[in-house]
């Protein structure tokens, strides 16, 4: 692996900065970075910010000075790279309008305490320690819900699985099933007072405590992403988090490399040993009950997650 950084050269916030970038290992770039004295919150998707003052020393710590150009097609090649349009979906102004639309009608702003639990959410899902479990991965569940209701599920179901999904990774500290349950008890205490202001004439003041016990219950959930044949508001919140799971080879391998980064802290020893065990539980679930629960999500993931999971299985373990 080589670490490259180009010149500061990139004026912003009143300095300059310069970007540091892996031509193979987001994993690797983190711990340098983290050796080096970087903070995480420099971190953005597929490199860091850096201000100008540290060029020099992170040259001397074995990053690879190189022009803008050649940093930027290095890490297009090493498969790295979050696109310009999957930036835009992660946005803080993009999600907010996301979280707006749940309450509001089109281009309405939700009030009080709506809004305060919208900024909230996402200040929580651009925690610096994130590297998968990002406002990427926000954005990402809720398009894959879209695109499963687009297929045919509609109504209340999909507003619920929405609130979900905006849960079911707000704590997030690497810790299952854990995680999961700080998620849901947080659900149980924003919710309560947030209102839907499409709804306020016929259902004045805030909403009741049995949504938001719903959620919670949908952000568990997403546990052990195995949800009663009959739940299918648990299904549609399940398939969508598992959707990356059927993406691209290219796009699974981005994913996994965002995962190791996560658990940076974690020796290689012991990750190979746990995603090992977890790739092997979601392919019990796929050779089981399923691993996608939805007809649409069957038909758009579920054979090309069953290979990149065997692949990923095969290369931990071989």
């Amino acid at each position: 692996m080589t670490v490259l950084v180009d010149p500061p050269l990139w004026p912003a916030h009143g300095r300059h900065w310069s970007h540091l970038v892996s031509d193979r290992s987001l994993h690797e770039l983190r711990t340098f970075a983290r050796a080096a004295g970087i903070p995480d919150r420099g971190f953005d998707l597929d490199h860091y910010d850096v201000p100008a003052d540290r060029y020099n020393d992170l040259v001397a710590a074995g990053a690879v000075p190189v022009m803008g150009r050649e940093l930027s097609s290095a890490l297009a090649a090493s498969g790295l790279r979050v696109p310009g349009w999957e930036r835009a979906r992660a946005k803080p102004a993009a999600l907010r309008a996301r979280w707006a639309r749940l309450w509001t009608d089109p281009g309405a702003t939700p009030a009080g305490a709506t809004a305060a639990v919208g900024e909230e959410l996402v200040e929580r899902w651009g925690e610096p320690h994130r590297v998968y479990h990002s406002r990427l991965h926000l954005a990402d569940t809720l398009d894959a819900l879209d695109g499963l209701l687009a297929a045919g599920t509609t109504g209340g179901a999909g507003r619920l699985a929405a609130l979900a999904l905006w849960f079911h990774d707000a704590v997030h500290d690497g810790a299952t099933p854990a995680d999961e349950e700080e998620s849901a008890a947080l659900a149980r205490t924003l919710l309560p007072p947030c209102r839907d202001e499409r709804e306020a004439s016929r259902t004045p003041g805030p909403t009741g405590d049995e949504q938001a016990e719903e959620v919670a219950r949908l952000v568990r959930v997403t546990v052990d992403h195995d949800p009663a044949p009959t739940d299918h508001v648990g299904a549609l919140v399940s398939d969508a988090d598992l959707a990356v799971l059927g993406g691209t080879p290219a796009r699974y391998a981005r994913y996994t490399a965002q995962v190791r980064a996560e658990y940076g802290h974690v020796d290689d020893g012991a990750f190979r040993a746990g995603r090992a065990a977890v790739l092997e539980g979601l392919l019990a679930l796929h050779t089981g009950r399923g691993l996608f629960r939805t007809e649409a999500g069957r038909r758009r993931w579920a054979a090309r997650a069953a290979e990149n999971l065997r692949a990923e299985l095969a290369a931990l373990t071989g």
